[in-house]
């Protein structure tokens, strides 16, 4: 008998059993809960240190600081030209809090657009500072003396910086260093004196940069406190001087921020469908997840307290070679004391450790909560999908303090609001409306907090696509 024979021969065999369609009317099927692709790890509101508030306001004191101008510079583009926004001028030191709209206006009407070369001497050491550079776009590197005459790199400039701005207020100002452009750059030169003239015009320019040209005489630490008077190494009866900590006379506040969304549910689907799952409660628990991963969102990329926001520009780092190396890695470390965490988007850690591979580094890992999480100089290194990757393939790693005792990083929220669930989260039933639509009104609380300027620092413009 021949496959084809058969088969056909089994199919017109009487049933002599129950069939596993008809068994299936009578068995209760194993399920899941529902499951969602969207949960990631969360290691940031995991390991952040959360302080309760009282008021949902904290505030931030510290000493005074005479410190001013470590923003950045933004620029609008037409075709290829390049114009700066007037009022992103007042992030110069030498302008900032500078509100006069019409004068910013005619300053950055003077700023002139410049297309240099990669490896072109943009300013040479030693020579005199006549105008004051806005980088556009491209990397412009920081060239010093070594110790035995060599040439070191001091830093490296991106988009949206400047330099060159101590002109403003020093016409005798010289160079400390030569500015060599390491990719093609496009920058806006502002001349000192072009500034000349219109301050000689502008009285509120003149009196705004003579009272700037006042602030270098105060006494201050290198991170631009006011500082403590002290005597040390004396013997005798010397006189010891007298001081005081001042503090900030406007410090910043947080207000805690808000997440929200109103849940609903069909009351026929509440009252029938509950088993073997509770679907108000399944409901209830994807929203509140969803919510979760909004606001570690918000945590890294709110414009207001987001921590890619609030990281001084004295504390962003280039990379030397656009993959993050580990030299790179190491100079982020340095910057501050007891960091406890790397945050970086998992292709990241993967460019990271193609550049280990290179050099033959295996860097350690640690336990935490039963996973493995890679680590650098003992740092564990956490991924986090939040941080955004642009269009050209780059992205940003994030290394900070954490603590209110480490002066670091530290979230915010108030526990025991009413109908909580979890600190400073709450499911508030809102009624059944005509319709027969349950309603729950789902509500975070939450906001991050920077206490000083070194608790946080960033590796910016970070390549993730290059393989070779």
């Amino acid at each position: 008998m021949s496959v084809g024979e058969e088969v056909r021969a089994e199919q017109t065999r009487p049933q002599q059993s129950l069939g596993t369609s008809a068994a299936r009317n009578l068995a209760t099927t194993t399920k899941s809960v529902p499951q969602m692709q969207e949960i990631s790890s969360r290691w940031l509101l995991r390991m952040l240190p959360w302080v309760d508030l009282q008021g949902g306001t904290y505030r931030v004191n510290r000493r005074l600081s005479y410190a001013v101008g470590d923003g950045r510079v933004t620029f609008v583009k037409t075709g290829d030209q390049v114009s700066v926004i007037p009022a992103e001028l007042g992030e110069l030191p030498a302008l900032r809090s500078y509100e006069d709209e019409e004068v910013l206006g005619e300053l950055a009407q003077r700023c002139r657009q410049r297309e240099i070369e990669a490896g072109q001497i943009i300013a040479s050491f030693g020579s005199q500072v006549d105008e004051v550079f806005l980088i556009a776009h491209g990397k412009v590197e920081k060239i010093g003396s070594g110790p035995y005459g060599g040439d070191v790199v001091l830093g490296v400039l991106a988009d949206g910086a400047y330099f060159g701005d101590q002109t403003l207020l020093d016409p005798e100002a010289i160079w400390e260093y030569t500015a060599r452009a390491a990719t093609a750059c496009t920058v806006l030169t502002l001349p000192r004196r072009d500034v000349e003239q219109i301050a000689e015009r502008a009285e509120s320019l003149r009196r705004h940069l003579d009272s700037r040209r006042s602030i270098p005489a105060q006494r201050t630490n290198k991170y631009g406190e006011k500082e403590v008077d002290l005597a040390a190494g004396h013997s005798g009866e010397a006189d010891i001087p007298h001081t005081f900590v001042d503090y900030e006379a406007a410090p910043r506040e947080y207000e805690l921020s808000i997440a929200q969304t109103v849940l609903r549910i069909h009351t026929r689907v509440a009252d029938l469908y509950n088993q073997p799952m509770n679907q108000t409660e399944q409901q209830l628990r994807l929203t509140v997840e969803a919510l979760k991963e909004r606001q570690e969102h918000e945590l890294i990329n709110n414009r207001d307290f987001g921590l890619l926001h609030n990281c001084e520009y004295d504390q962003r780092l280039q990379p030397h070679d656009g993959v993050p190396s580990p030299d790179d890695m190491d100079e982020l470390l340095s910057r501050r004391r007891g960091s406890k965490l790397f945050l970086a988007h998992p292709k990241a850690i993967a460019a990271f450790g193609r550049e280990c591979n290179k050099r033959g580094l295996v860097p350690e890992s640690i336990d935490v909560a039963g996973n493995r999480i890679p680590t650098w100089r003992g740092v564990p290194i956490y991924p986090c999908n939040k941080i955004p990757v642009s269009d050209t393939r780059t992205t940003s790693i994030i290394c900070m303090r954490t603590g209110e005792e480490e002066q670091g990083v530290i979230g915010l929220r108030q526990s025991g609001i009413p109908d909580e669930i979890e600190p400073s989260l709450s499911v508030r039933f809102m009624g059944i409306n005509e319709q027969a639509i349950i309603k729950y009104l789902v509500t975070a609380y939450y906001s991050a907090a920077v206490l000083v300027p070194d608790a946080i620092g960033v590796l910016e413009n970070v390549e993730i696509g290059r393989w070779r």
